[in-house]
């Protein structure tokens, strides 16, 4: 096995680990006694925590699915290049076999989130590490998948909507900003993963049941809003 592939390996198990910390849930039993895993959508996002505890609950919790993923690539961009490259700077371009190599991690890093190792494996719903870890990939990949995003959601307070589409446009920023077809494909699996976690979310969509996001509390502890 190269040292490559030996780092690559070692970062993605980190990847996992850290990106499955569910700082949601943790923030709303720490600032609201809420396991947010029983009220509303049943998710440990931002969307879910802003309705169920609120507003500053909601937004700590953007900020460290965020930064987990963002902090985790770029701890891994400057790791592997140092531990299995020398260093060498003119290996780091993303279409040299070292955007591979963080593509892989950054599939973890969705994964870790969606498939909470510290939660059953479940978790999350995948954007908001995604747009940190995208940041840390390549910055000009999160500003369009950023953009995307509130293309949609803004105008129409749904948040899936923004979310489902963002995800699907992973894959197709890569190439733009020239990735090659080997890199581009652990990013496309994250996609997917984004996607389906978001099944139910399409499925209202579809029929028209999806709620419009809202700061306000939920009053339907059971009720399966957007996440």
């Amino acid at each position: 096995m190269s040292e490559l592939a030996l780092w690559t390996g070692v970062f993605m198990l980190g990847a996992y680990l850290v990106c499955g910390i569910p700082f949601g849930l943790i923030l709303a039993v720490a600032m609201g006694h809420v396991d947010v895993r029983t009220v509303g959508s049943g998710n440990i996002g931002t969307t879910n925590v802003a309705r169920s505890v609120g507003k500053g609950a909601g937004a700590a919790t953007l900020l460290l699915d965020l930064s987990k993923g963002l902090v985790w690539m770029l701890v891994s961009r400057w790791a592997i290049a140092s531990l299995a490259l020398g260093g060498d700077v003119s290996a780091l371009d993303h279409s040299t076999v070292f955007g591979t190599s963080l593509t892989l991690v950054f599939l973890a890093c969705i994964c870790g989130h969606v498939f909470s190792p510290y939660l059953r494996f479940h978790g999350g719903k995948g954007i908001a590490v995604g747009f940190g870890a995208a940041l840390g990939l390549y910055w000009p990949i999160g500003v369009g998948v950023l953009a995307i995003f509130l293309v949609l959601a803004i105008p129409t307070r749904y948040v899936s909507l923004g979310s489902v589409f963002a995800a699907a446009s992973l894959p197709l920023w890569c190439a733009v900003f020239g990735f090659p077809a080997i890199s581009i494909a652990p990013v496309a699996v994250a996609a997917v993963v984004v996607v389906w976690s978001h099944r139910e979310n399409v499925r209202r969509l579809v029929s028209h049941e999806e709620r419009k996001f809202s700061f306000h509390k939920s009053e339907k502890p059971n009720d399966k809003e957007d996440r």
